[in-house]
């Protein structure tokens, strides 16, 4: 048969989904459904989790990998825990070195912005403190595709090809080391093309038996140092010893009588949280009008140039997510915003690539998880004979030494991957969360305004209609947002440019339960992704 697995010419409609027993979300079906089987089991919503983060390097490694970032909100009898596994950069590296290698800032590929990858030590973290499975069992699903094949969904194989093509255009020598994994004995990567990432599953295989040892402390450490320093770079086996994930309260943000929970910085979650707060003190009677995307956009704009001038490292920062978060902070930045767009800040967001995933359990437990390299494979190195794509997180950090988020040895940079969760009073609502860089708190903002303003149920609020301030006065904003709409925006001074690709708007999921305790979930139509339940 012929047709073409990326071309929809016609309008389509997703359901919410329900369950009772267990539920998952992410955008990768084939990611949601190992999970699924965890969970019927006899694993938990955390085990679920692993099991969905770990199968999604496997199945998407077009956005996250064996060799990034992770980070979790968790719901256990109604406490939510916070886990950071962010890495931070190299103890050898400065400033200094990377100027006196040729750059004005960092890079985004090759070895100098690469930092100390903490997924696999947040996934052995959650195991050990909420797991109800062994880990060997929980990664098992990734394994088995990694080994044995399995079919690319088709946006997972249009963002492979695309990195083909960028790498492959590359100049960095260590940038090379991509193709013996992800185009071994030319594989070209289209919609059905079976891939087998048989070092993916070793090295998977190795991080289940030793839970982690091998990556932080063993043979896997000594590949990763052994790499990066012969094509230049700073890693060193100390450095992937000395890291561990830390569990860090969520910090919460209340809006229209509910509160939403993100991980405090080093991530930007509290950009969306700045911005709802602003936003709480305004009135929207309809969704999607020039005045509502108007007033949203200027507290986005706002919140962001905050954040990006001051979220780093928390040990690094000079002010605290109390004023960031204050009722003074909110009330002035309410009163600027006036009917014509003002210019920001000068700070200008990047593109990234990131997984977020959900999962819930018939015990009530919820997890909110992302996942990353950062811009799609990452820094485009891959450690031969591993499969670990190590992130480019370090690209985000600034060379200015008058800058809070410098770098510095052992330092975390500014990190765009949040989880979020929405709960009201004490009761946990559910897990939420949208991928997607400097997207992702736009992508918070809209969903929860959404859900909070205009009563959409999970799946009308993903397929809503997006826009994404992008620097200055500039605005993208999907191509099904009406016309009229555009026209207005356009008198009260935004630079608007229309975009037919909906896959730059971020992706997202959600999981709410209700007060029976049945779960209601949505996933994003912009991506491949499903909904599994039970």
């Amino acid at each position: 048969m012929k047709f073409d697995s990326l071309t929809y010419p016609f309008s389509s409609r997703r359901s919410v989904v329900y369950a009772e027993k267990g539920m998952v979300a992410t955008a990768q079906p084939l990611a949601a459904q190992a999970g699924l089987r965890i969970l019927m089991q006899g694993g938990n919503a955390v085990d679920a989790a692993i099991a969905t983060a770990a199968c999604l390097t496997v199945v998407e490694p077009t956005a996250n990998g064996i060799g990034g970032d992770a980070f979790a909100i968790i719901s256990v009898n109604g406490k939510l825990h916070g886990l950071n596994a962010s890495g931070y950069a190299p103890h050898g590296i400065s400033r200094e070195a990377v100027r006196a290698r040729g750059h004005e800032k960092m890079p985004h590929l090759g070895v100098l912005p690469i930092t100390v990858p903490g997924a696999p030590a947040g996934w052995v973290e959650m195991s050990r403190r909420f797991g109800r499975l062994p880990l060997e069992d929980v990664l098992k699903p990734a394994i088995d595709y990694a080994q044995n094949g399995y079919p690319l969904s088709p946006g997972v194989a249009h963002d492979w090809a695309r990195a083909a093509k960028a790498y492959g255009a590359a100049s960095d020598k260590a940038v090379a080391s991509w193709f013996e994994t992800f185009a071994r004995g030319g594989f070209s990567a289209k919609p059905g093309a079976r891939a087998y990432l048989p070092d993916h599953a070793a090295t998977l295989m190795s991080i289940a038996k030793s839970a982690g040892e091998s990556f932080y402390r063993g043979e896997l450490a000594e590949k990763m140092a052994a790499f990066v320093q012969a094509n230049g770079g700073f890693l060193t086996r100390d450095d992937l010893a000395a890291y561990a994930p830390e569990w860090v309260d969520p910090i919460g943000a209340t809006y229209r009588g509910h509160t939403v929970w993100e991980i405090p910085p080093n991530g930007q979650g509290i950009i969306a949280q700045m911005a709802l707060r602003i936003l709480d003190s305004f009135l929207f009677a309809e969704f999607g009008s020039a005045h509502t995307v108007h007033v949203q956009l200027e507290a986005m704009k706002m919140a962001f140039s905050e954040g990006l001038r001051e979220i780093s490292d928390p040990r690094a920062m000079r002010v605290s997510v109390e004023s960031l978060l204050s009722d003074a902070f909110a009330r002035s930045r309410a009163a600027r915003i006036c009917e014509q767009a003002l210019d920001p800040d000068p700070v200008t967001p990047h593109p990234g690539g990131t997984v977020y995933l959900a999962t819930a359990d018939g015990d009530g437990q919820m997890v909110s998880m992302i996942q990353s390299n950062y811009m799609g494979f990452g820094s485009g190195v891959v450690v031969p004979g591993t499969g670990i794509s190590m992130q480019n997180r370090g690209h985000t950090f600034s060379l200015d030494e008058s800058h809070v988020n410098r770098l510095e040895p052992g330092k975390k940079t500014y990190h765009t991957i949040i989880p979020g969760f929405l709960t009201k009073g004490d009761t946990p609502i559910g897990p939420f969360g949208v991928m997607g860089g400097f997207m992702q708190p736009q992508g918070h903002v809209q969903v929860i305004m959404n859900t909070l303003d205009f009563h959409m149920n999970p799946q009308a609020a993903l397929d809503a209609p997006r826009w994404q301030w992008t620097a200055g006065k500039s605005v993208d904003v999907e191509h099904t947002m009406p016309a009229h709409v555009i026209e207005d925006l356009v008198r009260r001074g935004h630079d608007v440019r229309v975009q037919l690709a909906g896959r730059n708007f971020g992706r997202g999921q959600i999981i709410w339960r209700d007060e029976q305790g049945v779960f209601c979930g949505g996933t994003e139509a912009r991506a491949d992704g499903q909904i599994a339940a039970w």
